[in-house]
Order: structure tokens, then C-alpha cells, then sequence
């Protein structure tokens, strides 16, 4: 494949195809990633949703070769501009990593150095990645920081973790996320320890960053209402697969997969009252040993013979959906 990739009439940033991650476990191989495709366009905003244990973060911490150590890549590829990180050498993928693809995590007190300031953290990436001096990586901080959104960012430079609030911890991981200009910025459940009021802060800074920075996002929740507000396309996972992928308005609109209809119908929303709240049965699946066919059959209402014996694919098209209620590649 070239390196100018084309999808849906525009270039291609990431490629993954047929990507399985498997962690090697005491207990057994755990099947984390089984097959993704996933594709992401220069510019584009891809939301990835799911519940909690499907793969979300295990995928994107292949994209970045960052996996727990009884994780490894067992199959398939990851082009990024060309290049198949899955095969690269180590030293490679450090140039690769915090430069042209950076990742803001979930819980920033875990990803903080405790003993280090602010501008120590943030310092690290560019001096890792870019010839600067000490002055100019001082004034480069001072300019993220700043961007960010914080209101006094020379003093804040010198504060370490615990002297900030949860909101401003996680501004300087966006900070350091994106001190390099990366093309893809990677989310991970960025808001999950914020209240309401600082993640909708936290969202619209990360949708006018990747805007001026004109860098692709992949955001990774189980919020579908910050899907719908900031993404273009959506990939839905369930037990290491995608089930269903469109843009936002097609999968919102037309939910095909019993799964994605699940989900939306169990989200809360004010313009509607609900006198019960709507669940879907059952239990996420063991994936190291995962169910026969397709693997949400054991929770399905639609559920067929064929579903307990066959393993559906994903349809082609601009909607997909991997469900033999519209053929599952039969």
C-alpha cells in the first residue's frame, strides 16, 4: 500500500488492519484485540466506544506500542503515514512516540511524575523530540500552558502534581500531549475523573487544539453524548471487535448492531423522561475464553441459530455493521 492512502476520498493518517493483541496471562490468553480495522483520515475526530474491558485502550496502546508486558501484537498491521508501526524497531517508535502521536490518558495523578514540576514533564517531550535550549524550552512551556488554559502559567511551570487541581492536571498532560504538533492525538476517557462542569472545559479544549493543530483525534469513551458532540466517525466495540462504524449521524440516526442499540437506548437525557432505565442483559463475555460465533449472542434479543455457530463480518459501505440481522458477511 502506498503511503498516500486514500479513504473515503481523503488521506489516510492511521490504517489498522486485522489488528489482534493478546495478553499472555497465567490464567490464559486473553483475546483483548481480535481483529480491528480501524481507519482514521488527517483531520478526522473517531470516536471509539464501548464498555469497560472490550479493548478500547488496549487498541490504542498498540497503535503506540505501549503495551503491559503480557501484551503483545499477534497479528496484523498498524500503517501510519505509511509506516507499519507493528513492525518497527523500538527506536523508531520512540521518534514516533509524543512526536507525531501522543496520547492523553485517563487518570493524570497515575501518569504525573509526583516529584517533578510541571515544566520538568512538559520540558521532557520537547527536549526529547526538538534542539532547544533551556530558555527556549521554558518559554515553549510557558506558551503550552498558556494555550491550555491556564490562568497564571509562569507560576504554574513550578508547581508539582499534588499542589493542582484535577482539571489542571490534566491540562498539562494535554500540554504535553501536544508540545511536539503531533498528527494524531490519542484521548483516553480524558474527562472520567473530572466533574461536569471542568469536562466540558476539557472537551472543547481538546476539539480547538486538534482544530488549530489541524491533527486527527482518536477519543476513546463510553460517553456516547461527547461522541456526539465532538466526533466525526464512530467505531463501536464489543469483547475485542468492532461491531458497527459510520459517521456519527448514521450511527446515532440508524443504530444497526443490537449492541449499538443497546447503548444508546440506556443513555439518561433530559428531553426525555424515563421511568426505567433501560440495560442490556447479560455480562461483558471472559475473553479468554469468548463465546462461539458472534460474541454478543449470548446477550442479544435478536439472537439466531446462526449467531451461536458463525462469526459475523463487517458488512462494506459507509455504515457498517457486523450482525446477521443484515447479512454479517454471509
Amino acid at each position: 500500500m502506498s503511503e498516500n492512502m486514500v479513504f473515503g476520498g481523503h488521506e489516510t493518517l492511521l490504517d489498522a488492519d486485522e489488528l489482534k493483541t493478546y495478553l499472555f496471562t497465567s490464567a490464559g490468553v486473553v483475546k483483548a484485540v481480535d481483529g480491528v480495522s480501524l481507519k482514521i483520515r488527517r483531520g478526522e475526530s473517531v470516536g471509539l466506544v464501548g464498555e469497560s474491558g472490550c479493548g478500547k485502550t488496549m487498541t490504542a496502546l498498540s497503535f503506540l506500542r505501549l503495551l503491559p508486558i503480557p501484551g503483545k501484537i499477534v497479528g496484523g498491521r498498524i500503517l501510519f503515514d505509511g509506516l507499519d508501526l507493528a513492525a518497527l524497531p523500538e527506536s523508531q517508535m520512540r521518534e514516533i512516540r509524543g512526536s507525531r502521536i501522543s496520547m492523553v490518558f485517563q487518570d493524570p495523578m497515575t501518569f504525573l511524575n509526583p516529584v517533578l514540576t510541571a515544566e520538568r514533564q512538559i520540558g521532557e517531550t520537547i527536549k526529547r523530540h526538538q534542539m532547544v535550549s533551556d530558555s527556549e524550552v521554558e518559554e515553549k512551556v510557558v506558551t503550552l500552558l498558556e494555550k491550555v488554559g491556564i490562568a497564571n502559567p509562569r507560576a504554574t511551570k513550578d508547581y508539582y502534581p499534588h499542589q493542582l487541581s484535577g482539571g489542571m492536571r490534566q491540562r498539562i498532560l494535554i500540554a504535553t500531549a501536544i508540545s511536539c504538533n503531533p498528527s494524531l492525538l490519542i484521548a483516553d476517557e480524558p474527562t472520567t475523573a473530572l466533574d461536569v462542569t471542568v469536562q466540558a472545559q476539557i472537551l472543547e479544549l481538546l476539539r480547538t487544539l486538534v482544530n488549530e493543530l489541524n491533527a486527527s483525534l482518536l477519543l476513546i469513551t463510553h460517553d456516547l453524548g461527547v461522541v456526539a458532540e465532538i466526533c466525526d466517525s464512530v467505531y463501536v466495540m464489543y469483547a475485542g471487535k468492532i461491531v458497527e462504524h459510520g459517521d456519527v449521524y448514521s450511527v446515532f440516526e440508524e443504530p444497526k448492531h443490537p449492541y449499538t442499540v443497546g447503548l444508546l437506548k440506556s443513555v439518561l437525557s433530559i428531553d426525555e423522561f424515563k421511568k426505567d432505565l433501560s440495560t442490556i442483559e447479560g455480562v461483558v463475555p471472559n475473553l479468554i475464553n469468548p463465546p462461539s460465533g458472534c460474541r454478543f449472542h449470548p446477550r442479544c434479543p435478536h439472537v439466531m441459530n446462526i449467531c451461536r455457530n458463525k462469526e459475523p463480518k463487517l458488512d462494506s459501505g459507509e455504515h457498517q455493521v457486523s450482525c446477521f440481522l443484515y447479512g454479517g458477511g454471509c
